[in-house]
């Protein structure tokens, strides 16, 4: 794994990356053949009988890895094979090395047949070579050795099962980590549609319904404003769905003069959306407070879709007539966001469409990205309030 999410499982250094980087063939082949050469001297392999055996007992580590009940029967053999003929080898610690690969590596009933092998081996071996007098002592002490090789080899397969659950615990939290990301962009970009297709559409209607009670000369005006609110619309939709990212400012026929597609709206677009409200029916009065460059851009849009979204629940749910006002205040570390509107709430509306309340559940999770808490409700005697504070350091 790479990143934030790398795991290191050994020291650092040189030393400690080259096990990973030799294969482990040619780390069991020098392990076999530093054995053969260590027990191979004079007085230790007497004829070419004794060479034979001590071939047989090594060569088996090689794959002792790939196959390691093949392995440790071959040296199994040959170590009963000595004893039948009276040989006496200091390679017979290859079958401890053999044993201790089968209790890491093989199933366990393998790993106990082989190690009933080895003690019924170290007793024969100490009833034929022990000095008189010392069988006892001389049957245990190669048992215990025996028993230390399986220990061994039983805590390599546990630390390696703990290693392989722990890799497999990381692949679990990567995943999951992942499905949580793709949920969440995928719950960012099912609200900048809502946002922006809900706002556009009702703009919309109002101005259809507004267009048949236009007189001649203000019909153009109106069905101007229409095109530019779908412009506008189509211009969010594609910027929520991620296709604009190689689009320049005249990707398409859609693009009007100035048309920024890839600067998401903000605070300063505020002034325009309420020139869309008012033009759509709704008196809509804005003040800004405080510097908005301070606010960082991702701030910045949750505070625009925020206000989108009450004013365009001003228009559909409002009668005609109702006002709105827009209070945006921005301090060092915190930006506050308050519409207001002197309508009755709860109603169809101008546009002749009643809530579905995933525009208050949106607005909710817009604000809790920035730490903030969203109060929705009526005010005394008439109209709405929507008001949110946020503080845009505290976004994740």
């Amino acid at each position: 794994m790479t990143g934030t999410g790398a795991v290191r499982t050994g020291p650092p250094g040189a030393l400690a990356r080259l096990p990973g980087r030799v294969p482990p063939l040619v780390v069991d082949a020098a392990l076999a053949a530093a054995l053969f050469l260590l027990t191979l001297g004079p007085g230790r392999v007497a004829d070419g009988t004794g060479f034979a055996l001590q071939t047989a007992l090594v060569l088996p580590l090689v794959w002792r890895r790939r196959a390691p009940r093949s392995a440790f029967g071959v040296t199994a053999a040959a170590a009963f094979a000595q004893w039948l003929l009276g040989v006496q080898l200091p390679a017979d610690a290859a079958l401890l090395v053999a044993l201790g690969t089968v209790t890491a590596r093989a199933p366990y009933r393998s790993a106990w047949a082989a190690g009933l092998v080895a003690v019924a081996g170290a007793v024969l071996a100490a009833a034929r070579w022990a000095p008189e007098g010392r069988f006892l002592a001389s049957a245990a002490a190669m048992t215990a050795a025996v028993a230390a090789s399986a220990l061994l080899g039983a805590n390599a397969r546990i630390r390696r099962a703990a290693r392989a659950e722990r890799l497999a615990r990381l692949e679990r939290d990567r995943d999951e980590r992942e499905r949580r990301a793709v949920e969440e962009e995928r719950a960012r970009i099912a609200r900048e549609l809502h946002d922006s297709v809900t706002h556009g559409l009702s703009v919309v209607v109002a101005l259809a319904d507004a267009l048949g009670h236009a007189r001649p000369t203000d019909a153009s005006a109106v069905t101007a404003r229409i095109a530019e609110t779908g412009r506008q619309a189509l211009t969010d939709m594609r910027r929520a769905l991620g296709l604009l990212q190689d689009a320049g400012p005249d990707a398409g026929p859609d693009a009007g003069p100035g048309d920024d597609r890839r600067s998401p709206p903000g605070i300063g677009q505020l002034g325009a959306l309420c020139e869309r409200m008012e033009a759509a029916g709704l008196v809509t009065r804005l003040r800004v407070e405080g510097e908005p460059a301070g606010v960082p851009a991702a701030a910045q849009l949750t505070v625009h879709r925020l206000v989108q979204e009450s004013l365009t629940n001003v228009l559909r749910h409002a009668p005609q007539g109702a006002r709105a006002e827009v209070r945006v205040s921005c301090a060092p570390g915190a930006v506050t966001v308050e519409v207001t509107d002197d309508g009755r709430a709860g109603g169809t509306g101008r546009t002749g469409s009643a809530g579905s309340g995933l525009g208050l559940t949106g607005m909710r999770e817009r604000a809790a990205a920035f730490g903030g808490v969203l109060e929705a409700g009526p005010r005394p005697g008439d109209g709405w309030r929507v008001f949110v504070r946020l503080d845009p350091g505290g976004a994740p």
